[in-house]
């Protein structure tokens, strides 16, 4: 399993693709953090990374995709699926170690934002007048969502050989998960019913109730229990090109 995160990680850091995703998602959530009026620190003139955290997820709807897209497209497409599949490996080990190998890249790509962090948290005034614990949970709650964002697209990635196709795919279905249960829930047919059920199965009600800096076990179990539902997906789809 280690030996496919090791190979993994050294294919995308080889990769130019790589550091233009991640210069992208820095740039653009800079931009909203400091420099856009309508978003930017400056113009709420108080402390806060609300704006970060309110547009990072979907800056991930592009960069996790693009990511993920060439985990299993790239073995489908050059036929070396079918060695991958016949080593000595289990499924669930090369799985992982291609998941594992996403879920670091999306820390990596967090970690910088950081600073934004410790700017906005020296710029306070006074000094540290920002909500630690509120910036703690939402950026657990960012790592957890990009989690998700990464098992959905390593599902889709294992559906085509063509990576742009799985781009597309992890892209449609990681917005579907993240905001459409939400819209839907708005419908007339569940409004005063069931309308705060079906906002609860999508992401955003989960991250958006960590962010407030209170780890609720009832999001956590909702955020392994999507990873856990796709990574299962992948592997079912994985083990069908044995056969």
């Amino acid at each position: 399993m280690w030996t496919i995160f090791k190979k993994e990680v050294n294919l995308f850091l080889s990769s130019l693709i790589a550091y233009i995703a991640i210069a992208v998602f820095l740039l653009g959530t800079g931009l909203f953090v400091w420099v856009f009026p309508d978003y930017s620190v400056i113009s709420y003139g108080y402390a806060s990374l609300d704006s970060f955290f309110s547009m990072a997820p979907y800056i991930f709807l592009f960069l996790i995709p693009a990511i993920t897209m060439r985990s299993f497209s790239e073995e489908i497409q050059t036929g070396t699926i079918e060695l991958l599949v016949t080593r000595p490996l289990k499924n669930w080990e090369i799985l992982l170690g291609k998941y594992f190998a996403a879920l670091f890249l999306v820390f990596f790509s967090i970690l910088p934002t950081l600073i934004y962090f410790f700017s906005i948290y020296e710029l306070g005034d006074p000094k540290g007048n920002l909500d630690i614990g509120a910036s703690m949970g939402s950026y657990l709650g960012l790592f957890f969502l990009g989690a998700c964002f990464a098992a959905i697209g390593l599902f889709a990635s294992t559906l085509s050989k063509n990576q742009i196709v799985a781009f597309i795919l992890g892209l449609f279905l990681s917005a579907f998960f993240y905001d459409a249960f939400g819209s839907i829930s708005k419908l007339p047919i569940f409004f005063g019913q069931t309308d705060a059920i079906v906002e609860s199965l999508g992401i955003s009600f989960h991250y958006a109730s960590i962010s407030r800096g209170l780890v609720d076990s009832r999001d956590l179990l909702y955020f392994l229990s999507i990873i856990g539902i796709f990574l299962l997906a992948s592997q079912l789809s994985v083990e069908k090109r044995r056969w």
